[in-house]
């Protein structure tokens, strides 16, 4: 099977830059965010409809809409997650299994709670992207949309950087920009090259030096 690597951290800290990294080798990655976008617009809009009445626009989720009627209801989040959560985990099953037929030695699970949700365990190491608070606390906030409000209630659903840092196998500062974040993503790749997966497949660093 192919090498899996957990890649995660908080709000803010550079995840989608980092995963774009190694897509720029020719790595396969499974956005966990991109997937639930996919089915808020799909497979997930008659359940969503169904649990919070209101939600749905044109025929998908309005994610505001969506996020109001979710913010600081942790009842409201666990029925979300349930609807959610099961049809995520189908999407990355799916990819997983495209990676082993092609025969992809490494593939990058992109998930921003995968230590919240014990996702480590299906995965052969696990890659925290981390930033100071500071410049986190930046970034999110000029996000269009975003809230002092909502930006604590995202904080108080995710494990403190500090402890996503001491149970990770690897970490990308990205407070440094985006080369000095290529160039850690290039010493992970040279770090897994040649490590087997869980069913015996090698990540190949020269395979995906050729992509880059």
């Amino acid at each position: 099977m192919t090498f899996i690597l957990g890649l995660t951290g908080s709000i803010g800290m550079g995840k989608s830059t980092t995963s774009g990294l190694f897509r720029e080798h020719g790595i396969p990655v499974h956005d966990a965010d991109a997937s639930v976008h996919a089915l808020y617009r799909g497979r997930a809009v008659a359940p969503i409809g169904a649990a919070f009445p209101g939600v749905i626009r044109d025929g998908a989720v309005d994610r505001q809409a969506l996020s109001a009627a979710v913010l600081g209801r942790p009842d409201a989040l666990r029925r979300l997650e349930a609807v959610i959560h099961p049809l995520v985990r189908e999407a990355e099953a799916a990819f997983l299994r495209r990676c082993g037929e092609t025969g992809a030695g490494l593939a990058v699970l992109d998930v921003p709670l995968l230590l919240e949700t014990q996702g480590e365990s299906r995965c052969d190491a696990v890659l925290v992207v981390s930033a100071p608070a500071d410049i986190q606390r930046q970034r999110v906030l000029a996000r269009p949309e975003m809230t002092e409000d909502k930006f604590a209630a995202i904080m108080a659903r995710q494990m403190p950087d500090a402890q996503k840092r001491a149970r990770a196998h690897f970490i990308v500062d990205t407070a440094r920009g985006v080369l000095a974040a290529r160039r850690q993503v290039g010493s992970i790749l040279s770090a897994l090259a040649g490590r087997p997966g869980r069913g015996g497949q090698s990540v190949n660093r020269n395979e995906a030096e050729t992509h880059a």
